[in-house]
């Protein structure tokens, strides 16, 4: 059996809009509302999970009219909803792209999201990116210092260390 691209657009729309619709349960159970001292803490997942619904259903009703009207006239050769969505030649990319992603959720548990980051960033900038490995390396580390100004030094919200932050000095 062949996914069709209608298919994915169809699964996708189901699979973000209950993401969204389980944002918004979460967001009930803290509150969506305005308290005396400001928004409730469910008050912004709440309205970001109503634009992913949105988009969601904008996704779904945009995927079943182009199904419909492939269905009607011939076939576009650049935009056909009929079209396998997964290619051979593309399965290769998502299997690296997606063990890459789990390469760094391991890393972040195993050595801090800083030297995770640093790897991920530098690694994809080399290998799919075409950087050669130090500039990729460096970016990687800029993001990270990026990630902990942002994070640990304006909004004081301490992220995952791991073994290697202590040693500078960094808790």
């Amino acid at each position: 059996m062949t996914v069709k691209r209608y298919h994915a657009e169809i699964g996708t729309a189901l699979v973000t809009g209950g993401l969204g619709v389980a944002a918004i349960l979460g967001a009930a159970q803290l509150g969506v509302g305005w308290s005396d001292h400001g928004p409730q803490a469910g008050y912004f997942p709440f309205w970001v999970a109503i634009v992913l619904i949105a988009g969601s259903l904008w996704n779904l009703a945009r995927a079943v009219l182009a199904h419909r009207q492939a269905a009607r006239t011939p076939a576009d050769p650049l935009d056909d909803p009929e079209d396998p969505f997964l290619p051979a030649a593309n399965l290769r990319r998502i299997a690296v792209f997606f063990g890459a992603m789990t390469a760094f959720v391991l890393g972040t548990l195993v050595m801090g999201i800083y030297v995770a980051a640093t790897a991920y960033i530098g690694w994809s900038a080399w290998k799919q990116g075409g950087f050669r490995l130090w500039v990729g390396l460096g970016l990687g580390a800029a993001f990270a210092v990026t990630l902990y100004a942002i994070f640990e030094m304006i909004f004081q919200i301490p992220l995952l260390k791991g073994p290697i932050e202590p040693l500078l000095g960094i808790y």
